[in-house]
């Protein structure tokens, strides 16, 4: 069989473009291949919902079977694509099979990177998968600390969520302060800060160098200096790399990312969105590969419109949320860190405010703190 349009990646970027899609009235043949066995679900929730106890499984699925079945689609679960042949229009899978496709959308994600001597202890995590959230709260329940290294937004939300359980919780990253690559520096203060006054040790400025066991149980973490920072379960949050391996001799330019024109396109025929996608940008000339939900689903329409011909305009305007204790920073645009910031609504003191972000005198970013309505009027004021 030879798929009208064949979709590697089950999660919010591959099942968004297969519903939009049909949509729009499309009505060919689709495929979709996921390589968990799980029905699609959602990843943001792992590190605070799923984490914390308050949702299980079914809580966090995009769409249940009955969904499922209405798209008229078929879904291969639990299988991996192993090799994609862009002149053949074939991608081979684990099981042996080879998939045929008329157009093919990639949507794989990332890959957590690994920390050196990770692999072959108990109670160091990465969280990608629902496994990855049930193994780590439970690991958490029986725990007294943890360190959290790296302190990007992953690392931030699941500090959080284990100092809310009552945990002893250090967080290591050698940036001067937390999330400085997403929120710049003003708004990477006032998270120290937010994470000191709930109890977290925070390390920054420190780099993690290894990690301590005992009998093959993870009991510390080492940072530069010598110091051993105490944990009987350690999260491992250092970034993740595009899931392009078996993409590799595939004839697809790969650079950090599936290299994309404006449109999403990586080949004749050939698609990239999400996560694993670098598209370029027709206003700056340079490209973006953009790791949030808001942009997958974004990329995911799009991509889905130009299949059927009808293509709506794409405005890659950054955006990412996070949840952290009784907060929720929203931030549109981009935050560098030498970009000057003013408030323009509330106070920090309140934990309700709108900042904006200049650059050379022109507006690059908006951010709020529990302030939805008001960031998306400074959205719309400043950066549309």
């Amino acid at each position: 069989m030879t798929a009208d349009v064949l979709v590697v990646g089950a999660s919010i970027g591959g099942l968004t473009t297969v519903e939009t899609l049909r949509a729009r009235g499309f009505r060919g043949t689709v495929q979709v291949v996921g390589a968990e066995s799980r029905l699609p679900y959602d990843r943001p929730p792992l590190s605070k919902k799923v984490l914390s106890g308050v949702w299980d499984e079914e809580q966090i699925r995009l769409r249940g079977p009955q969904e499922l079945e209405r798209l008229d689609a078929e879904f291969l679960l639990g299988r991996r694509a192993l090799h994609l042949d862009t002149e053949a229009h074939t991608v081979r899978l684990d099981d042996g099979r080879a998939l045929g496709y008329r157009r093919l959308v990639l949507a794989t994600g990332l890959t957590p990177r690994p920390l050196p001597g990770a692999d072959s202890l108990r109670g160091v995590w990465a969280l990608r998968t629902f496994e990855d959230g049930a193994g780590l709260r439970a690991d958490l329940l029986t725990a007294r600390s943890v360190a959290v290294v790296g302190a990007g937004v992953l690392g931030c939300e699941i500090a959080a969520t284990a100092r809310q359980m009552g945990l002893h919780v250090s967080l290591i990253d050698p940036s001067p302060v937390p999330m400085l690559r997403q929120t710049g520096a003003t708004l990477g203060q006032l998270l120290y800060q937010l994470h000191t006054e709930r109890g977290v040790r925070v390390l920054t400025g420190s780099r993690a160098t290894g990690l301590v066991d005992d009998n093959g149980q993870v009991v510390g973490v080492t940072v530069e200096g010598g110091e051993t920072i105490p944990a009987d379960v350690v999260a491992v949050t250092i970034g993740s790399t595009p899931a392009t391996d078996w993409l590799i001799g595939s004839g697809l330019a790969l650079g950090d990312g599936i290299v994309c024109d404006e449109r999403g396109r990586a080949a004749a025929d050939v698609h990239a969105v999400g996560d694993v996608a670098r598209w370029s940008d027709g206003t700056t000339g340079g490209s973006n590969r953009l790791e949030n939900r808001t942009n997958a689903v974004h990329q995911a329409r799009f991509v889905a419109a130009d299949i059927t011909g009808a293509p709506d305009d794409f405005q890659q305007i950054p955006y990412f949320w996070t949840d952290q204790y009784d907060i929720r920073m929203q931030v549109f645009g981009s935050l560098p860190a030498d970009a000057d910031v003013r408030l323009i609504e509330g106070t920090p003191e309140s934990r309700r405010f709108v900042m904006v972000a200049e650059k050379d005198g022109r507006p690059v970013a908006v951010a709020g703190w529990n302030s939805a309505k008001a960031v998306m009027a400074a959205k719309t004021a400043y950066l549309s």
